[in-house]
């Protein structure tokens, strides 16, 4: 059986030595023994017997750091290993309409307006259409960003150059539709995704982007 407690490490000049206590098994009993650099003297009353050391003292060392590398991470970065292309961009198409329809909101609003006096219930409403059309902008960029740029871009593909460009005209595009209220930037950042599905799928893209009444 054995017990060893670590005391202290001491730096002398050029000397490194390590100071403990363990517990010795000697014929009969069993004591303690003082250990400096490997050597055990025995502390209080003792069998005369030279002591059996049942562990070695480990000898000074220097912990190499472990290093862990991050993981490749999916979607949800957990990781899960799960990705569904088509659909992150049928998403971005949604949030373009969803762009579009809040400018088209935002302009019958300003142009209601200017016809008469602007009331709490106006500008509460317009001050909404600003914000779904902020967010749905950032979701646009962050799906570009977190999913595709993070994930699915990757710097091997012949197309990594193409990929990277298109995917960044996208986020400015999202970017102009957040600064202005003119429906030719909602235009443009359909225009833009499409861009980005030819250049990551290398085709033509094929989506349903009516709006459902």
């Amino acid at each position: 059986m054995f017990q060893f407690f670590k005391v202290t490490m001491c730096l002398f000049g050029w000397s490194i030595f390590s100071v403990g206590t363990v517990t010795v098994e000697t014929p009969g009993e069993i004591s303690e023994a003082f250990v400096i650099d490997g050597t055990a003297t025995p502390v209080g009353n003792t069998a005369p017997s030279t002591p059996k050391l049942t562990h070695e003292p480990n000898s000074v060392t220097t912990a190499e750091p472990t290093v862990k590398s991050a993981a490749p991470v999916p979607h949800c970065e957990v990781p899960c290993g799960i990705y569904t292309d088509q659909l992150r961009f049928e998403q971005m198409l949604e949030d373009t309409r969803t762009i579009a329809k809040s400018i088209d909101s935002l302009n019958e609003i300003a142009t209601a307006m200017v016809k008469g006096s602007p009331n709490a219930k106006t500008i509460n409403q317009m001050t909404r259409w600003v914000t779904t059309k902020e967010d749905h902008a950032t979701k646009t960029q962050h799906i570009v960003a977190q999913y595709f740029l993070t994930q699915r871009i990757k710097s091997d593909n012949k197309d990594y150059a193409k990929q990277l460009a298109a995917a960044h005209k996208v986020m400015v595009s999202a970017m102009k539709c957040k600064q202005d209220a003119n429906a030719e930037t909602a235009k443009t950042l359909e225009a833009a995704i499409f861009d980005l599905y030819r250049a990551y799928e290398g085709k033509e893209p094929k989506f349903h982007t009516e709006e459902k009444k």
